[in-house]
């Protein structure tokens, strides 16, 4: 399993991408997940109506699985204006709200119960791929001196440190950088091309971030 040594107390993170129910329960139950918390700003998905946030609060019940919506606090999409810059959100903007540290705190809050009673928290969000979505490139990179592990969608668990090495590897930036300023380079970069454009927060499409 890549990544495994060492996350057994991760913050992990996973993306329900488009999972059959069982499926999404089975990744969770593999890695003693004991709470999610829904970093989506719509928690809604169009496509697989279980995911919707009422339908996965139940079915994460049902389990004995705790479920906390966090997207306003951790969601991709915000619904501040002051966290847009030319029509695109910041990631770097929202990290800097009061609302988002707050949500960090929760997340950490989850993070040690679920380690009392022998579980974990995932951070779900919707995109498949960890390297395309605010879990990663925004969350998981404020989550400074916390191990972190996503949860790909074979079921293999991936560190962090070896996510950033897959978004390293195709970086081809300043060579002369640093290996910190050369991540936060490659970053941004590949947050310019997955952050949310266009229309407005409320307006449903592609907002399951």
């Amino acid at each position: 399993m890549t990544g495994a040594a060492g996350t057994a107390g991760a913050i992990l993170t996973v993306g329900h991408s488009n999972h059959s129910l069982d499926g999404f329960l089975a990744l969770l139950s593999q890695h003693r997940v004991a709470a999610v918390a829904d970093l989506r700003s719509a928690p809604y998905s169009r496509f697989s109506p279980h995911f919707n946030r009422d339908a996965l609060a139940a079915a994460l019940k049902n389990r004995a699985i705790g479920y906390a919506y966090l997207g306003r606090e951790l969601g991709g999409r915000p619904d501040d204006p002051a966290c847009y810059e030319e029509g695109r959100v910041s990631y770097e903007r929202i990290a800097r709200t009061a609302r988002f540290q707050d949500g960090l705190t929760r997340v950490e809050d989850m993070a040690a119960r679920g380690r009392a009673a022998r579980g974990r928290v995932a951070l779900m969000c919707a995109e498949k791929e960890p390297l395309d979505c605010h879990r990663t490139l925004l969350v998981a990179r404020a989550l400074e001196g916390v191990c972190v592990a996503h949860i790909l969608a074979d079921g293999t668990l991936e560190a962090h440190e070896e996510t950033m090495e897959r978004l390293m590897a195709a970086f081809t930036g300043d060579l002369f950088l640093s290996r910190e300023e050369a991540v936060a380079q490659a970053i941004k970069e590949r947050t310019r091309r997955v952050a949310f454009a266009g229309a407005g927060p409320t307006e449903k499409g592609r907002g399951t971030r």
